[in-house]
């Protein structure tokens, strides 16, 4: 059947084509059903949308990325017909049925998540059927492999390709930055692809870009790294597990992390840029993804069995994850505190030791040192480390001679103050996270949030608590609000209640 094409001035993320009422339902076709277009020797499948009066009979409505995908402009003529569902949809059903999956209907169902042959409600059924029905190690291998791949791969022919990663869900985890240059300066190999905040106040890779660019494709991370050592890049900008960042965007509105993604999501990731040792962070605790160290164990159980399956020498460190990593929470904040540690040697106790203690099992693991820990300290405080991220920067773009102090963080700056004399008695995550981001970050890179006293830390009326920093006066009053309402950072005196509370005289 042939259309009159109308353009409709807008880039949407899936080929769509929309029709009238009328066209629609002489085609038998439904919304989320598939047309294909042809115009000329060119084609290609698009979602279907029905419209109201927007679209005539006779006419079609694409957008502009699928114009210029075809060639054709306004008004020109284009052929369309309907096109069954790929068969990867009955094996989504399958698995909603709670059945196991053939290899091959993994790799079915994983190559049209990459070709973007599922619109998001197939999409969306996958995810969900995962989360409910789960996968077996089977399941899982098939689609870390499959997710593999399907996208770009490194490949290094000299070194000893070492990596870590974090499961998330605990702010300010801004490891990555000692131990990338901590690692490569022992003589490793570290080309560390790290992700963007979704939920967070500031992801690896919205840290490492207040200091130099990390949108670099596949052959420029395997050069940077054969020539200093080590990067920090983001990972979406490279073709590395596509299937895995089209997933992720399904998982964020519905906010789950089925267990066997998340280990699909890491292994496959860190399978693609042939890492042969791999460390993997466990955040345990109130406010993490993981709620108590039995629940870590489990999930470092399943890592390190798919790891093995992969061929991939995997250990987990379980960390303590019920407060934020250092005193700073976003993305200007956090470059500036990971500078100063590597200048210092010296910063909060949780970011030194747990940066140390990952980066020493890495050296472990790749035969470097027999106590690893010590050997990266020795690193940190000759000054190797921070030489080498310096290098690091430089090779991304960046400014060679970077220190702390050159970092520009928000201008607009709010103190919370004690009230009272007492303690600490919580420093609630997500409510650090939901300040942080109220204050602008990650978008405003100067943005977020430094908590001067942490859990079990004495304050006397007049202390200091935290501070926000933004880098808008409408946002900074946000946090504030947001701050007073649900106060980040909790402190009490050793009389926690009255009972009866009036008082004598």
């Amino acid at each position: 059947m042939k259309f009159k094409v109308k353009l409709i001035p807008v880039k949407m993320e899936r080929a769509s084509a929309i029709l009238s009422q009328e066209d629609a339902q002489e085609l038998g076709l439904l919304v989320g059903d598939r047309i294909k277009l042809i115009f000329g020797k060119k084609n290609l499948v698009a979602d279907v949308q029905i419209a109201i009066g927007m679209i005539e009979k006779g006419e079609i409505g694409i957008s502009k990325n699928v114009a210029d995908l075809l060639g054709i402009e306004e008004e020109g003529e284009i052929e369309a017909y309907p096109v069954s569902k790929p068969p990867s949809v009955e094996y989504i059903r399958k698995k909603m049925d709670g059945k196991k999956l053939r290899k091959e209907e993994i790799y079915s169902i994983i190559n049209d998540i990459v070709n973007d042959a599922l619109n998001e409600i197939e999409l969306s059924a996958f995810v969900l059927s995962n989360y409910f029905h789960g996968m077996d190690m089977d399941e899982i291998e098939w689609m870390t492999k499959a997710m593999i791949e399907t996208g770009e791969t490194l490949s290094f022919e000299r070194g000893t390709i070492v990596d870590k990663h974090s499961i998330g869900g605990v702010p300010g985890n801004k490891i990555s930055l000692i131990i990338v240059p901590i690692v490569a300066a022992s003589g490793l190999y570290i080309p560390k692809t790290a992700s963007r905040a979704i939920t967070s106040a500031s992801g690896t890779a919205d840290t490492m870009e207040v200091l130099a660019n990390v949108c670099l494709s596949v052959e420029e991370i395997k050069e940077i790294t054969e020539k200093v050592g080590g990067v920090i890049a983001w990972g979406g900008a490279t073709n590395i597990a596509p299937a895995d960042d089209k997933i992720i965007r399904v998982e964020y509105p519905l906010s789950i992390d089925p267990h066997s993604q998340l280990l699909a999501s890491v292994m496959a990731k860190k399978g693609a840029i042939g890492a042969q040792y791999l460390v993997i962070d466990i955040p345990v605790g109130s406010g993490a993804k993981v709620p108590n160290i039995d629940k870590g164990r489990e999930l470092a159980n399943d890592f390190v069995t798919l790891g093995r399956r992969l061929g991939l020498n995997v250990t987990c460190a379980i960390t303590y994850g019920s407060q934020p990593v250092g005193k700073a929470v976003g993305p200007a904040l956090e470059a500036k505190e990971a500078l100063k540690a590597l200048e210092e040697g010296k910063a909060p106790k949780s970011l030194i030791e747990k940066a140390l203690g990952i980066a020493g099992t890495l050296l472990e693991m790749a035969g470097i040192a027999a106590d690893g820990v010590e050997y990266a300290k020795k690193i940190l405080e000759s000054g190797k480390a921070l030489e080498k991220f310096r290098e690091i920067v430089e090779a991304q773009g960046g400014e060679p001679n970077i220190s702390s102090d050159k970092v520009v963080v928000g201008d607009k700056t709010y103190d919370f103050i004690s009230n009272i004399d007492g303690a600490v008695s919580r420093v609630d995550n997500k409510r650090v996270v939901k300040v942080a981001r109220a204050a602008g970050a990650p978008k405003d890179k100067g943005a977020g949030i430094v908590i001067h006293k942490k859990a079990g830390q004495h304050v006397k009326k007049g202390d200091k608590l935290f501070t926000i920093y933004a880098e808008k006066d409408w946002k900074l009053d946000q946090a504030i609000e947001l701050a007073m309402r649900e106060p980040p950072v909790r402190v009490s005196s050793m009389i926690l209640e009255r009972y009866p509370s009036y008082r004598y005289y």
